[in-house]
Parts: C-alpha cells; structure tokens; sequence
C-alpha cells in the first residue's frame, strides 16, 4: 500500500504531504513500546520531579542520537553487528524486568537508581536501540533525510508525552509494564530476524497487530484499590461509638416499662407499713 502511495506522487511536494503523517503514525506505534520501557526506566528514579526531568534530558541526547542515526543510516545498515548490538539489548532489557524481584503485590519492578545522571544515558541508549528498528522502516520508506529527521522530531516530542503517560498508567494497570516488555521483545526478536533473513520479518500490520493485542491485555485489569477497605475499617469504629452512644429501641422501651412498674412496686411495700401502725 506504501509502495502505491509513493508511485502515486508527482512531486516533491505532495511525496512531503503524503510521506510525513505516515512517518509519524508509524513513530508512534512503534513507539508506544518504546515510551513504556523509558517510562519504567524512568520510574527507578524516586521523585516525579526527577522522572521528568530524567525523560526530558535523555529523550535530548537521544534525538541527538537519533539523528546521527538517520544521517549515517546508509553506513550503519551495511554492519549486521548493529542490529545485532541493538537487538541484545533490547531483550537484555526484557529479561531484567522479568528476571527481577517481585514486590508483596506480584509485579516486576525496575531497578532503582541512586542519582538522575545513571537513568539519564540507559534511557538514551534504549531509544537509540529501538530506533535501529524504526529508522529502518522509515529509511525503506523514503529517502528524504529532511522528511525523516522531521518525523523524527515529532516523534521524539510524541514519545516524550507518551511516556508521561505511560509512568502514571502504570500505577493504575497490573498487567500493563508486563505487556510493554513484551512487546520490547517482539521488536528486539524482529531485529534478530532481519540480520538472519530479511525474508523472514513479518509486515507491519502483524507487528502493529501484535503490538495492540498485547496492550489490550496490558489495560485490561486495574490496580485493586484499598480505599474501600480502608472506609471499611474507617466506619467500623463510628458504628461501634454510635452504637454505645445511641441506645436502642429495646432499650428504651424496658426502661419505660421499669419506670412505670416502680410506682406500683412502692404501693405494694406501703400498705403493710400502714396496717402496722396504730
């Protein structure tokens, strides 16, 4: 379908029109892994603060990496090590999280860092990994350098927000980091496949396919909140002090009826006092 869309433009002009929403739809599926691996990454760090400012220095370098990446596309796919440097990585990344220690609650956790400038180059080197993956398929698509440094930049801009996205979501879904560093895998796989037969590497729409059906079951169960066993426990003592405060219906209906037989009980013990008198 690409492949029609290209032969179809005259022109420089429509080929930009045409080629650069493609690009950055294409930045962003396939970086919707990407923004969630970062974003677990960034989540080592133990402050808000420092996550975003960990994303915004890293995700800089790595749009500098990025573009030494695009401008060198040429020399660097003829070296299968690339690919095959990138591709161990990726799936290094996938076997820490899932080799990892698992928390009282069952999920994987990434490891903590101790400063901003140890989560600073990680999340630049596991962008770069994954772009060994989509420069790629941009490069194949065209090979207008401006228009792929361009999409480049807007998906770098994408990726930023998305993976602010994804650090919140992942306190709110339990399958959710699971899923993104299985879909890391599937790219890190591709790579692999591609250095031993190009042949072999599936289209986009079964990785786009794939990619989607694994996020799915990534949203598809929230985080059980403690708030209503919390309120549970809030309220059982206002019940418990309601309940000596307020006294009950039962109550205060024998004490109505000991009020009333005191009266006759004290006639009954005056009558024998008075026959005794004289």
């Amino acid at each position: 379908m690409l492949d029609s869309l290209l032969d179809y433009s005259p022109s420089f002009g429509v080929d930009t029109m045409l080629l650069l929403p493609v690009l950055i739809a294409l930045e962003m599926v396939l970086s919707a892994d990407n923004a969630i691996a970062l974003a677990a990454i960034a989540q080592g760090l133990e402050t808000e603060a420092l996550q975003r400012r960990a994303l915004n220095i890293g995700l800089v370098v790595a749009f500098v990496l990025r573009v030494g990446l695009i401008l060198t596309a040429t020399w660097v796919l003829r070296y299968w090590q690339f690919e095959v440097a990138g591709a161990a990585y990726l799936l290094w990344l996938v076997y820490q999280h899932f080799s990892a220690d698992e928390s009282e609650d069952g999920d994987h956790h990434a490891p903590r860092f101790e400063s901003l400038w140890q989560a600073i180059p990680i999340i630049a080197v596991t962008d770069l990994a994954f772009s060994l993956d989509s420069v790629t398929t941009a490069i194949a698509l065209s090979r207008q350098v401006a228009i792929i440094l361009l999409g480049g930049l807007i998906g770098i801009i994408a990726l930023r927000f998305m993976a602010g996205l994804f650090i919140r979501w992942l306190d709110i879904y339990t399958h959710l980091e699971d899923a993104g560093f299985v879909t890391v895998a599937f790219v890190g796989a591709r790579l692999l496949v591609r250095v031993v037969n190009p042949a072999w590497v599936p289209p986009e729409w079964v990785m786009v396919s794939a990619i989607a059906a694994v996020f799915a079951w990534g949203f598809s169960q929230r985080v059980e909140s403690d708030t209503g066993s919390k309120s549970t426990m809030a309220t059982e003592p206002s019940q418990l002090e309601s309940d000596q405060s307020e006294p009950s219906s039962q109550q205060i209906e024998s004490h109505r009826e000991a009020l009333a037989s005191a009266p006759a009980a004290k006639g009954l013990k005056e009558e024998p006092e008075a026959g005794r008198r004289p």
